[in-house]
């Protein structure tokens, strides 16, 4: 039997229609309500096990595989890497939170100068990897850097005859991370600043309440939910960072995994200190998750707040400048610091830079496409069978994204290894040939590893423009006839575009910034963008690395300005109240 296409303007029509008359018609075929569950619980729980295969890897060598090195990283390094990695996500959550609260709060309730530029210029420091800006600053403030030189130059020092703060060091470190994190607390917060109910702080300053104490009492008790997931997820990010702590020397979870895995060559005593981190992420992610679990009822009820008044004369110009140090010190300074390295060494198109090109497109396609179809896939389930254990099912997929990159390639390194070993002894007895490397070690490796890292970033973007389709269009369709695939190829994708394309625009910027998972499972004589600016950095070639850098800082531009968009102007209330 064949059907006609379905317009989406009929579709609204029947979204229109009177409730009654809709309640009346059977909307669904007759058929056994769990027809189709086998097949759909089939399909939800192997995607959800093979996105979960590093995590559980990683939990089950650590708990059985024996390390002849543990002992030794007991004694001598283990409390090291604990102390480091707490002091360096404090300062790094310390750093997020004043600069974040504290920009967002002024450019949502206050005019200055700048303001409406300011209010999403200060996502830009989102497109530098915090490993570019940790090159940028060391070239600019290291001892031979143009600061030091001109300081020695202009009070006639000699070596010794003065301090300088160390830029390779834990603070250092910190410094840099905040600098290009700060704006997950600084977009989420201003977002929750923007939807609050304008007549609580207006019945406060009523009462003659300060502005400052309306912000400390109202405004950032209804944000806390907001500024927790930010924070959690910057300090998410600050125990997955490797390029950054290795340059500085920072001894971290991140860097120590390396060195026990390559240093000491121990895989189980790598897969430990990995189950270790993933610990404490897991701690991290549970507590955002219980911190937000009723952030929507603090967004409920009122009007937006009213125009934000002008600042005048000092404060203004004290609000601006306070504004325009974390986009100087994350965006213009490190920008600067890069065309000064292309200004002294011109780029060059050559074969290697081509290739590099080549291989970071080819691989970030490859993984956004993967990663977006997987996520439709566990959309499109969630959708049409919620049952109770397919939304579990779906959330546990999306968790990579909260385990560091070094943590996912240790897992997926270790199972594909020891797949490789048992097929090659099977093909060699069976049929005498032996093909070596077929899933570890090569590029599927990779697009596993990116796959499983950012399916929260394909499939969060996916549900939320999928939550937006009103789900009577899909029982109009369905009354009419058409299957569950045929309402999403015929509505859902087309309505979807949007969201999809956003999704992929992520997926494919993270890919090209990733490090960690990229210097483990990456193919042998098979450098990326990222690898390269870590290699060249790592040798003091700063100058080689600037086209490298700029390449990855301009791609990552793209999302930025899509984030950007969505935080001009705040959301809209609905003019009448819900039936």
């Amino acid at each position: 039997m064949c059907f006609q296409p379905l317009a989406v303007k009929d579709l609204t029509n029947l979204n229109n229609a009177d409730s009654s008359s809709i309640a009346s018609t059977p909307l669904l075929p007759a058929r056994p309500r769990r027809q189709g569950d086998v097949g759909v619980a089939l399909i939800t729980g192997l995607v959800a096990l093979i996105l979960a295969v590093p995590v559980l890897s990683v939990l089950w060598h650590a708990l059985f595989a024996n390390s002849n090195s543990w002992q030794h990283l007991y004694d001598t390094v283990l409390f090291e890497y604990v102390w480091q990695s707490f002091w360096l996500c404090f300062w790094v959550a310390g750093g997020v939170l004043l600069l974040g609260i504290s920009c967002a709060w002024l450019t949502t309730r206050f005019a200055f100068p700048a303001s409406r530029f300011l209010s999403w210029a200060l996502l830009l420091p989102l497109a530098f990897p915090a490993y570019i800006i940790a090159y940028a600053y060391t070239d600019l403030l290291d001892f031979a850097g143009p600061v030091q030189t001109g300081l020695r130059e202009l009070t006639g020092w000699g070596y010794r005859d003065y301090w300088f703060p160390p830029i390779r060091s834990l603070g250092g470190a910190a410094l840099m991370l905040t600098l290009v994190l700060y704006p997950y607390v600084f977009m989420l917060s201003r977002a929750s600043f923007m939807t609050q109910s304008g007549l609580t702080a207006d019945a406060a300053r009523s009462l003659g309440a300060s502005r400052w104490r309306v912000f400390w009492r109202i405004d950032l008790p209804l944000a806390r939910p907001a500024i927790v997931a930010g924070t959690s997820l910057a300090l998410m990010e600050t125990l997955a960072d490797y390029g950054t702590v290795s340059y500085f020397g920072v001894s971290s979870f991140s860097a120590g995994i390396f060195r026990t895995w390559h240093g000491l060559g121990d895989m189980n005593g790598a897969m430990q200190l990995a189950a270790l981190l993933l610990s404490v992420v897991i701690v991290l992610l549970t507590l955002e998750r219980y911190s937000r679990r009723r952030q929507r009822v603090a967004q409920l009820g009122g009007r937006p707040a009213a125009t934000p008044p002008q600042l005048q004369g000092l404060r203004a110009w004290l609000a601006t400048l306070w504004c325009a140090l974390p986009l100087l010190l994350g965006f213009i300074v490190p920008v600067l610091m890069i065309l000064s390295w292309l200004w002294q060494r011109p780029p060059s198109l050559d074969a290697d830079f081509l290739e590099l090109m080549r291989n970071s497109l080819l691989l970030a396609i490859s993984a956004a496409l993967l990663t977006l179809s997987l996520a439709i896939l566990l959309a499109w389930l969630r959708r049409f069978y919620p049952r109770p254990w397919v939304k579990p099912a779906v959330a546990s997929a999306g968790l990579g994204y909260a385990v560091p990159g070094t943590v996912i390639a240790i897992g997926i390194l270790v199972p594909l290894a020891a797949l490789d070993r048992q097929l090659n002894a099977w093909l060699l007895a069976t049929f005498d040939w032996r093909p070596g490397l077929i899933f570890s070690g090569t590029v599927f490796a990779l697009l596993f590893a990116y796959a499983v890292r950012f399916m929260a970033v394909a499939l969060n973007s996916v549900q939320a423009g999928m939550g937006q389709i009103s789900p009577s269009l899909d029982q109009s369709a369905r009354s009419l006839g058409h299957g569950r695939w045929s309402v999403m190829h015929r509505i859902h994708l087309p309505m979807l575009r949007t969201s999809l394309l956003t999704a992929l625009l992520l997926v494919f910027v993270d890919v090209l910034k990733e490090l960690p998972a990229t210097l483990i499972l990456r193919p042998f004589n098979f450098d990326t963008l990222a690898v390269k600016a870590h290699e060249l950095a790592a040798d003091e070639r700063l100058l080689d690395a600037g086209p490298v850098a700029l390449t990855i800082v301009l791609v990552g531009l793209l999302p930025v300005i899509l984030l950007s968009r969505n935080l001009k102007q705040p959301p809209q209330e609905p003019s009448q109240p819900p039936s």
